[in-house]
């Protein structure tokens, strides 16, 4: 029995091995989980750790806990962590990269599943009807900052695309007269006759470093978020010119403020995933559903007016991608701002629920989910957020493609403003001594000196106010993300039901799951179960993070692991056996 993490530190993603902040001297791993495996507790402490059990780096608690009546306030039951095993409470990073933590990622992509499927067919709190509502799968692509080495079939023959082994395209073909006709302005070749095979570590890296704009990439990260908002309130005024086109009337609803206001009789409601590409640009996979407006209840989710097909939101979004564009605020480094706008590679398709259909409700929510756990692996760099400490082990002006993104976003996330000198300063006026009712300080100046200090500093370490003197000041913050700051997974308020709701199921479903279980309960007997007016209140404080041992870390990583192949093996065989009986009936019929 073997865990599926190692135990050693690594420079990217830090293993569970280098978790363990105690070391039992005279054990190897083995020899610690061995020793964890023959104590009597080992089942009560195997159980008390099965919630974080395949986390790298599980978060440990230390408080008390307190079980109270709801009604009464009286206090039910009273238990300490210190009668606990290890006298903590384990509890899951919550990671979503798959990098950083395989079992929080695996689960936060479960969810991400159900959230996007059931915006597409229902349930979980979705009426099924929306199952009826025209769906597109649009991606959207960053622009051309600069050639780089591509792989291009241009028909595929295999059967897996995750294993395709067709014959590609030469890179950057060119017929040249004469041999200076292949070179860059630096003199290097502007051609690649290769054809690159699919994990070839070239993909997604510039011709030549010195032609390729990697300010201009780093701004459009930056701001491609404002992009893809301003293009869905493009492609809905477009649709709301359809419907008025076609007669169809505009909605009368009441507002919150009790104001009676006419909407459009269509909505969209969408959900999108970024995905780093490998040359270091987002593009965007979304989910774009068409919703009609109740004029009684604003927030139902109701069909769309008779009408209106998938044709109609394939057109709204090629309208607006080829639309939008905008230029970003003035730069030092750029007075006229960066242009900010789509690539030309813009895929629409439409969505078909069942089994049916080239693009189906199941293949779209999978595949987004599968990249919502992913993050900048695709360029080869994975790091913390950088810091003035940091930032000279990544960023190199002449280095590699991606050394030169990070300092791209450094440099051009600078401070822009400059100070005025002290000798042209007006001099404050004083006024009458008083006391500031804030801080008790006397002084003679009209401001208190002590509060506006510490305002000033709250906002120098607030970025979401520091941003807004410097819009490009975000780019030193996630530099670590190639300048995107944004959310990889993001919805529309009426798209879909919400993460928290899928998590605080899965913990009620936990809560009852085991009440009859037959091992000894982690920390002595099994506690009363209460009815649901019992309330559960914490006092807990952070007590460290990762394993207590090595051992304990080889432990619950491989039974989290062993418990991952069962459930996998168990939806594949269901899988299976569902295909098969869809065979048998069709073959019947």
């Amino acid at each position: 029995m073997a865990s599926t993490l190692d135990l050693t530190p690594r420079a990217s993603a830090r293993g569970v091995g280098s978790n363990a902040d105690t070391i039992v001297y005279g054990y190897t791993a083995a020899g610690s989980a061995f020793e964890r495996a023959t104590h009597p507790d080992y089942f009560g402490w195997l159980e008390h750790v099965r919630s974080a059990a395949g986390c790298t780096r599980p978060i440990r608690l230390a408080g008390q806990l307190l079980t109270v009546d709801a009604s009464t306030g009286r206090v039910l039951e009273q238990r300490h962590t210190d009668g606990m095993p290890d006298a903590t409470i384990y509890t899951a990073c919550g990671n979503r990269r798959a990098t950083v933590c395989p079992s929080c990622a695996q689960t936060y992509q479960r969810d991400a599943f159900q959230l996007l499927r059931a915006g597409l067919v229902g349930g979980k709190g979705v009426p099924e009807s929306v199952a009826a509502h025209p769906a597109v799968f649009p991606t959207f692509t960053a622009p051309s900052f600069g050639p780089v080495h591509v792989r291009v079939v241009k028909r595929h023959t295999c059967t897996n695309r995750k294993r395709c082994d067709c014959r590609a395209e030469p890179c950057h073909a060119r017929r040249a007269t004469d041999p200076a006709a292949g070179l860059c302005p630096h003199g290097r070749p502007a051609v690649c006759w290769a054809r690159h095979e699919s994990g070839d570590a070239v993909l997604g890296r510039p011709l030549c470093l010195d032609c390729y704009d990697h300010d201009h990439q780093v701004v459009w990260n930056l701001f491609s978020g404002e992009l893809w908002h301003r293009t869905k309130q493009a492609a809905e005024r477009w649709l709301a010119k359809l419907a008025r086109r076609r007669g169809i009337p505009r909605v009368e609803i009441v507002s919150a403020t009790g104001k009676t206001r006419k909407v459009p009789p269509v909505r969209l409601s969408p959900g999108k995933v970024a995905e780093l590409q490998a040359r270091g640009a987002v593009h965007f996979h979304a989910i774009a559903r068409l919703d009609g407006v109740d004029p009684h209840d604003s927030d139902a989710v109701v069909p769309p007016p008779a009408g209106f097909t998938v044709d109609d939101l394939v057109d709204a979004f090629r309208h607006a991608a080829a639309q939008i564009a905008f230029h970003t605020p003035p730069h030092p480094d750029r007075p006229e701002g960066w242009l900010i706008t789509w690539g030309e590679q813009l895929d629409i398709r439409p969505i078909t629920t069942g089994l049916d259909g080239d693009v189906t409700d199941g293949m779209v929510a999978g595949y987004l989910a599968k990249y919502a756990t992913k993050s900048t692996e695709a360029t080869g760099h994975t790091s913390t957020r950088l810091t003035a400490d940091t930032i000279g082990d990544y960023a190199d002006p002449d280095g590699d493609h991606t050394a030169r993104l990070i300092d791209a976003c450094w440099r051009i996330g600078r401070p822009t403003g400059t100070p005025t000198p002290l000798s042209q300063r007006p001099r404050p006026g004083f006024v009458q001594r008083w006391k500031c009712p804030d801080c008790g300080t006397h002084t003679r100046y009209a401001a208190c000196p002590v509060c506006v200090a510490q305002r000033q500093a709250s906002l120098d370490t607030d970025p979401t106010k520091a941003c807004s003197a410097n819009p490009y000041a975000r780019l030193r913050r996630w530099a670590h993300m190639l300048g995107y700051g944004g959310h990889f997974l993001t919805k529309g308020r009426r798209y879909s039901v919400t993460f928290q709701l899928l998590r605080d199921t899965r913990v009620s479903y936990r809560r009852h799951e085991d009440q009859a279980h037959e091992h000894t309960a982690a920390g002595g007997p099994p506690a009363d179960h209460h009815d649901d007016t019992a309330l559960i209140v914490g006092t807990l404080t952070f007590a460290g993070v990762g394993w207590h041992t090595l051992g304990d870390a080889l432990l619950a990583n491989t039974a989290a692991a062993l418990a991952r192949e069962r459930r996998i093996t168990g939806r594949e065989e269901l899988a299976h056996e569902l295909a098969t009986t869809a065979d048998t009936m069709s073959a019947a019929a």
